[in-house]
């Protein structure tokens, strides 16, 4: 069975997400004084963030927050905080949220991340691993059984504990862009796309979410 999350397959799918993210904060510009947009972390949506550094958005009317991020310090190349910089944040005059991954008290410090929040993100940008996790709710990880906060600090992963945020507010988002490029990705797409909850991306609300992708099916 197929979710009821839209699907945009294009060989050029960088751009074809960046536009999807542009449009989905357009729209919320057109109505609102303010919109959020939240940003996941790895190598591949780099590109995709440059692109976005260069639409012709109101970027002082747009707060942009951290989906995850590895605890590390700052500046260190496995910040997640490192990439989105160079990329996007310090080409653009949007307000910034980094996440408080120095901090002493790590659990204190998500829960002044979750007060940051708004009720309802407007824009989530969220990936997809090769072992189905999304932001940093990993398979065998307690925080993807966590309900009761937006904000949570995970156990260790691929060598680092991270700060992510839960499905309450993955599930509150106004629109959701997954990017997902790659025919090696092909097998968890498929369990992504059948909202397979065996995996942590299939369990991510797929009513308001669109599947931006290089891969394509017969459908």
């Amino acid at each position: 069975m197929i979710s009821g999350m839209e699907l945009r397959t294009s060989p050029d799918v960088v751009s074809a997400a960046a536009d999807e993210l542009v449009s989905a904060l357009e729209s919320r510009l057109a109505v609102a004084e303010r919109c959020s947009l939240a940003i996941s972390g790895g190598s591949s949506p780099g590109p995709v963030f440059e692109r976005l550094a260069d639409a012709r958005l109101d970027w002082e009317r747009v707060d942009v927050f951290q989906v995850d991020e590895r605890i590390a310090p700052d500046g260190d190349s496995a910040r997640n905080l490192t990439g989105q910089r160079a990329a996007l944040l310090d080409r653009v005059p949007c307000r910034s949220f980094p996440m408080p991954v120095t901090a002493d008290d790590l659990v204190a410090a998500a829960g002044r991340y979750a007060d940051l929040l708004p009720d309802e993100l407007d824009v989530v940008h969220l990936g997809l691993g090769d072992d189905g996790h999304t932001a940093s709710l990993v398979p065998g990880d307690p925080a993807v059984h966590v309900v009761d906060t937006t904000v949570t600090i995970t156990g260790d992963y691929r060598g680092h504990r991270r700060m992510t945020l839960t499905y309450p507010a993955l599930h509150r988002a106004k629109r959701i862009v997954w990017f997902a490029p790659g025919e090696a990705k092909r097998p968890m797409l498929e369990r992504l796309r059948s909202a397979d909850p065996t995996i942590p991306g299939g369990r991510v609300a797929a009513d308001r979410a669109v599947l931006v992708t290089d891969v394509c099916w017969q459908e």
